[in-house]
């Protein structure tokens, strides 16, 4: 009988095999839900410190991410970990009229880059770079324009905190 015999009963065989080694590669994952009670994820997250802002738009993120790891409480007394944060922001035209020389809409691009260490020992636990886009109308009126502006960077920072808060989370959860 050969690999390549294609009899009843070798792929039967073959079959058996197939499913045994299926069995065997996934019996080693495991799978924990992100935000159930029972893991111990949500009291790690509320134990993060957060950096200070140098900016508007990374107090937005550093305020979104501090609600979202604690529930609300605010930052922890006594932090188990830290958490350096560098927030930037692009604001890009992406719909440019040469004839009159304005951008009809454009595009809020807010990146972070992030670093959870340990607080006893500074070992980095996970550090990554995460962005997130908003899209926004540019009306003629230049007051409606920043305010166009300024809710694009809102909506981004909220959910560049959310992205952030998941890669932390599924870190810390391990």
């Amino acid at each position: 009988m050969s690999l390549f015999d294609t009899s009843a009963g070798s792929l039967h065989l073959l079959a058996i095999c197939a499913l045994a080694l299926g069995v065997g590669a996934v019996s080693g994952c495991q799978v924990k839900p992100l935000y159930a009670t029972s893991t111990q994820t949500a009291e790690k997250l509320a134990s993060i410190e957060i950096s200070d802002a140098d900016d508007r738009v990374e107090q937005e993120v550093r305020n979104s991410l501090i609600f979202l790891t604690s529930g609300g409480a605010g930052e922890p007394a006594n932090p188990e970990y830290r958490m350096a944060l560098n927030v930037t922001t692009q604001v890009r035209g992406v719909l440019y009229d040469q004839a009159s020389d304005t951008a009809g809409a454009g595009r809020i691009l807010v990146l972070a880059d992030f670093n959870l260490s340990r607080a006893d020992t500074g070992a980095t636990v996970k550090s990554g770079r995460r962005s997130a886009v908003a899209l926004v109308d540019f009306p003629v009126q230049e007051f409606a324009k920043l305010r166009a502006i300024r809710d694009g960077e809102n909506r981004a920072a909220r959910e560049l905190a959310e992205l952030i808060r998941a890669d932390v989370a599924s870190a810390l959860g391990r």
